[in-house]
């Protein structure tokens, strides 16, 4: 590819984007030229066309990148280089940056937080000169598309496979400290790739806030699930039942065997989960209950409140057997919305406690937001095909 020629005069420059519809934006195009070309040529060692002995790599062409800013989007000429990726440094620290100041924004300026704190925060991200005019419109434009996300429709498109968790943190609410929920829903679609679907703060998991987020769902066009995964919490549990009837509820095996081995004591621990385990590696529900069957006869005496709960719940942790079709390590737990609420806290830590349930969800949705955007970039989480065949059965 043809790189664009620039000019180093100054004059001839300003009157060249003088001319265009928007001259600020043009001059930043330009710029972000110029560094990427100083940038490049500090990698490979040489300036364009340059012999040089300290050369490292060559270039190789160049792509379009589309780059969203603040004055308007630019499409960029970036430059490629023969060994390893190259991007421009001024573009990952700029979606850091915003990260930073959705952070700052959440902390310091929605109900209280001193501005002089909130401007020591900033300037120990790196960012200068944010004034409260600034944040204020930072925020209301991240509040727009928060709500847009979590109340767009999901009319359009079927969702056989949800994943059902809440996340925690501490949030002012009414003068005082308190750990809420954000309850958090997770779907696959028809094409098998993950979406999130509900982001809904609450000040308890139970029975009554559950519905209150599925009946939201379902006034936003969710058609009824074949298979909800989630933990064993009652309140949840009794609102998939009444809001989701001829679903089937999947325990979380992993969260199962968490309930059985805290009854189990630590020298025999990791004996027993070794175990444990093979219930769920059976081939068939069948094989699964004939394992935990021999489990329960051989340890009954030795921990008889392990094998009560293992009875117990057993049945409801089997039936990720009934999709065959399925991959049985992503719909026998909730592991996938575990790793998400994982990083989510990883980033939430920073602000330590919020200063209102709002800044809370803002800042959740924002995150969950970028995991949406990448998630609909990549691989299918379970396949098209298998998803199909779950539809097919169900109708």
């Amino acid at each position: 590819m043809v790189q664009k020629k620039s000019t180093t005069n100054l004059t001839e420059l300003l009157l060249q984007c003088m001319a265009e519809p928007d001259p600020m934006l043009s001059m930043l195009e330009w710029l972000c030229d110029k560094l990427m070309e100083a940038e490049i040529s500090s990698k490979v060692g040489a300036d364009k066309s340059e012999h040089s002995t300290e050369r490292q790599s060559y270039r190789s062409g160049y792509r379009p990148r589309r780059f969203d800013t603040r004055m308007g989007t630019i499409y960029l000429m970036v430059p490629k280089i023969r060994q390893g990726g190259y991007v421009p440094f001024f573009v990952s620290n700029r979606k850091r940056s915003e990260a930073a100041l959705i952070q700052v924004v959440q902390e310091a300026f929605v109900n209280g937080v001193s501005t002089r704190k909130m401007e020591r925060l900033a300037k120990s991200m790196g960012i200068e000169n944010l004034s409260r005019s600034q944040v204020s419109t930072m925020a209301r434009e991240m509040d727009e598309q928060v709500e847009e996300f979590r109340s767009r429709s999901l009319a359009d498109c079927r969702y056989p496979v949800l994943w059902v968790d809440a996340l925690y943190e501490k949030v002012r609410y009414d003068g005082r400290v308190v750990s809420m929920a954000v309850l958090l829903v997770c779907g696959v679609n028809e094409a098998g790739a993950r979406e999130v679907l509900a982001i809904e703060p609450m000040l308890e998991e139970s029975r009554e806030s559950y519905a209150q987020l599925f009946a939201k769902l379902k006034e936003r066009g969710l058609q009824p699930p074949s298979l909800v995964i989630s933990d064993a919490h009652a309140g949840l549990v009794a609102a998939i039942r009444e809001s989701f009837p001829g679903a089937s509820w999947q325990r979380c095996k992993v969260h199962f065997m968490r309930n059985i081995l805290a009854h189990i004591p630590h020298r025999d621990k990791q004996a027993f989960a070794a175990e444990l385990k093979q219930i769920w590696l059976a081939p068939d529900a069948e094989a699964a209950r004939k394992r935990a069957a021999t489990l329960a006869e051989a340890y009954e005496k030795r921990f008889p409140q392990a094998v009560r709960i293992l009875e117990d719940g057993l049945e409801d942790s089997l039936q990720f057997f009934s999709f065959p079709a399925l991959d049985s390590r992503k719909i026998s737990s909730s592991n996938m919305l575990e790793r998400l609420n994982k990083e989510i806290r990883r980033r939430t830590r920073v602000i330590g406690i919020f200063p209102n349930p709002g800044s809370y969800l803002r800042l959740v949705t924002a995150y969950l937001m970028e995991y949406a955007d990448d998630w609909s970039s990549s691989r299918s989480y379970l396949s098209a095909q298998s998803i199909q065949n779950v539809l097919f059965s169900a109708a």
